[in-house]
């Protein structure tokens, strides 16, 4: 059954639970889960690459676009390794210091799989989602933050 993009919730405002988001995927037919987690640190490089220590991330997006977008990495990241199930969801707004800004999901028969597709959902979210992060740091300054660097 396919789900319309206004059903698909891959963003949220809410504090992420790993006990509600192992609600989203299934384990059927799956020996392997891995569940990867990305949590708001107490330090970041600045744009002229002087480490800072951080308060606190805010997190803003272009929704419709984002839901969409990630909903397509998911399917990717299913057809390619051969998953039983993946999930992904971010958060929006203000973050404090270790708070979850996101979780990945996947399972399928072999951990192998599992390992490679979270890494894989992973970059391409931070890539390719229209999802922005604006840094607070304790000396008040703020700026937002460019996407990561691909690895190659």
């Amino acid at each position: 059954m396919q789900t319309s993009i206004n059903q698909m919730k891959y963003l949220t405002t809410n504090p992420i639970q790993i006990e509600k988001a192992l609600q989203n995927v299934s384990l059927q037919s799956s020996g392997a889960m891995v569940i990867f987690t990305g949590h708001v640190r107490d330090h970041s490089k600045d744009k002229q690459g002087n480490i800072k220590n951080v308060k606190a991330l805010e997190y803003t997006a272009f929704e419709p676009l984002a839901n969409q977008l990630i909903d397509s990495i998911l399917n990717d990241a299913k057809e390619q390794f051969h998953l039983t199930d993946a999930y992904c969801l971010h958060r929006l707004g203000y973050l404090n210091l270790e708070e979850i800004a996101v979780i990945i999901i996947t399972t399928a028969k072999h951990r192998k799989e599992c390992y490679k597709a979270n890494q894989y959902i992973i970059d391409r979210v931070k890539h390719e989602v229209p999802i922005w992060k604006k840094e607070f740091f304790t000396d008040g300054t703020i700026e937002w933050s460019e996407g990561c660097i691909h690895e190659h």
